[in-house]
């Protein structure tokens, strides 16, 4: 029998998301004023499957990135590796490693994460060259995370981390810090049914947020000649100042057993929603789901809409919203405890042709 009070929690929660919706309206007047792009770009491949429906759900390693709330639940040392085609035929790519390691007896777990990204090769210009035939760069893009996470209770964790992000060029870059927290809330709806446990489960998840960042280096600077004397003068630019792309996750989700019998649980549907506000962009509301067998063989997938989401020549995102992503995870040892998946995600995208993630995790 359903537990009323959970209900009547869960109805409450939901309420207040409704009811804060409206009043985060997003600034759509500062779209593409934020730097650090890659801070949004989620290179891992399970957890982009389902896009941010899946903030109140995610544990283990890919909560680095998600909601540092769920880092707690790791239940064991978390080794991760994902390789993402961005943007199919734009030559951009991303190596995203993560690790995660429970700590002490206080119930307490350590994360790291490193994200490169790779744009290709660009041809340099100048105004007296324009058609290039000088050579090309390959700017880069890097963060590296370090995290901590905690179960507070049975029901609650949270999380803290510390980001260093860098773009570089081989005569300019930037190099700034970001600061990301998360909390995560487990509730069982029937706590007499042995199997089915922690079924809701909320999320709050608040990213980037940082000092704004400049670029610096030898490429703002320029020579000029003093017409007076003749004499030739180096002089130095100053950069104008980013922010960083910060938002706040909310979100909510509920596993449905789909097993005829309560004796089995074979079969779960995770259904999820989630409310994303950002800073200098339009908010998004994400809606996912999550079939698993045995939690062995998962398929997943997820729709984020958004203002004029519909409409090419309002859509202010490349990714037309849809996901989607399959996994299957066996066991190495016989009991169960040392665990290998293989994970696969999509993201359809309006122009280019979709961005490609494919990632291992080793769980120990």
């Amino acid at each position: 029998m359903i537990n009323m009070k959970l209900v009547i929690k869960s109805g409450i929660f939901g309420l207040i998301i409704g009811l804060a919706a409206p009043s985060f309206a997003g600034n759509p007047d500062r779209i593409g004023q934020a730097g650090a792009g890659q801070l949004v770009m989620n290179g891992f491949a399970a957890s982009s499957g389902m896009g941010w429906a899946s903030v109140s759900s995610i544990t283990g390693v890919e909560a680095i990135y998600m909601n540092l709330g769920g880092l707690a639940r790791a239940k064991g040392t978390e080794i991760l590796f994902s390789n993402t085609n961005w943007l199919s035929g734009t030559g951009i790519s991303m190596n995203s490693f993560g690790f995660a390691q429970p700590i002490g007896s206080q119930e307490g777990v350590l994360g790291l994460s490193l994200t490169t990204t790779n744009l290709g090769e660009i041809e340099i210009t100048t105004t007296e060259l324009p058609e290039g035939g000088i050579g090309s760069v390959n700017p880069r893009l890097t963060n590296i995370a370090m995290a901590y996470s905690k179960k507070f209770t049975a029901s609650i964790s949270g999380g803290v981390l510390v980001r260093v992000h860098n773009e570089s060029l081989p005569n300019a870059n930037s190099t700034g810090i970001a600061i990301d927290a998360g909390i995560s809330y487990y509730a069982t709806a029937d706590k007499k049914d042995p199997l089915k446990k922690d079924d809701i489960k909320f999320g709050i998840s608040l990213k980037n947020v940082g000092p704004d960042t400049k670029f610096a280096g030898d490429g703002l600077s320029f020579k000029a000649t003093n017409n007076q004397n003749s004499s030739e003068m180096s002089f130095y630019q100053r950069s104008q100042g980013y922010g960083l792309p910060t938002l706040i996750n909310i979100g909510a989700s509920y596993d449905f057993r789909l097993d005829k019998t309560r004796e089995t649980y074979y079969h779960r549907l995770t259904s999820a929603l989630n409310f994303t506000s950002y800073a200098y962009q339009r908010n998004q509301f994400t809606f996912g789901a999550e079939y698993a067998f045995k939690s062995q063989f998962m398929v997943r997938a997820g729709y984020a809409l958004e203002d004029g989401g519909f409409d090419y020549d309002t859509r202010t995102s490349v990714h037309t919203g849809l996901s989607a992503g399959v996994a299957y995870e066996f066991a190495l040892n016989k009991e169960g405890t040392s665990k290998f998946a293989i994970d696969y995600s999509y993201r359809h995208s309006n122009p280019f042709k979709g961005t490609h993630s494919v990632g291992v995790r080793l769980r120990l």
